[in-house]
């Protein structure tokens, strides 16, 4: 069976280690900055609430999730959604976290283009992805014939939906760090040049998963690429 090609983890070893180094990053730069106290003292959902008064966010609730580095917003129910970690603790990266959040809320209240397209994409991504399998597999069954290997391709492009996903991805995460940042110093949340290190720290870490999961993703579809190209070389000899 294909799943254990050893070529697959020719593409994919490098990925695993990008997103093993990019995961300890993260949580280093969390538990780094979860030490730190802000000097506003206020806990990442006291930030949220200032932070949502002067957006203007008016809609949004914020409630508390379990988990560890579980936060996220909800557009279908405009909620802002933080972990214990960072709900309850005054920290720099606490602070960094909420404002990341926010900027999400932002980005929803202002229908700001990439998230909406972003959005559009998951219905298509979620069925593409496991139809991509199915027809990849099929295809690899009927290999011996041409309409085999258009059926492998056909699923190999409906995979790539998640790569256009993580690609999607990215400007997203990115404006909503950079709006954080921005409001974070303007509203005095953060105040010195020690928090601003901290919080770049902080979000910037949480950038490089988004890009190592593109990597990945780009990465896998590649292999599958390479796997029904040589199905179809194979055919024409």
């Amino acid at each position: 069976m294909f799943f254990f090609d050893p070529v697959y983890l020719i593409f994919m070893i490098p990925a695993f280690i990008l997103m093993g180094i990019t995961s300890w990053y993260v949580r280093h730069a969390y538990s780094k900055w979860s030490q730190v106290r802000a000097s506003s003292g206020l806990t990442g959902s006291q930030a949220a609430q200032r932070l949502l008064s002067t957006g203007s966010l008016y809609g949004v609730q914020v409630q508390g999730v379990g988990g560890q580095l579980t936060d996220h917003y909800d557009p279908r129910n405009k909620t802002l959604y933080l972990s214990n970690g960072v709900s309850n603790s005054p920290s720099v990266a606490a602070v960094a976290i909420a404002a990341h959040e926010l900027g999400h809320a932002m980005q929803d209240s202002e229908e700001y283009f990439p998230l909406k397209f972003r959005a559009a994409l998951v219905p298509m991504v979620n069925i593409g992805s496991n139809l991509g399998w199915i027809l990849i597999m099929v295809g690899l069954l009927l290999r011996a014939s041409n309409l085999g290997i258009t059926i492998a391709w056909l699923g190999v492009l409906f995979f790539a939906g998640g790569a256009v996903f993580a690609l999607a991805t990215l400007p997203v995460e990115f404006n909503a760090s950079a709006r954080a940042k921005q409001l974070l110093a303007q509203t005095g949340i953060i105040r010195t040049e020690e928090e601003i290190r901290g919080v770049n720290q902080v979000l910037n870490a949480a950038a490089l998963t988004y890009v190592a999961g593109l990597i990945t993703a780009v990465l896998q579809l590649l292999y599958y690429v390479f796997l029904v190209g040589g199905l179809g070389g194979r055919r024409r000899d």
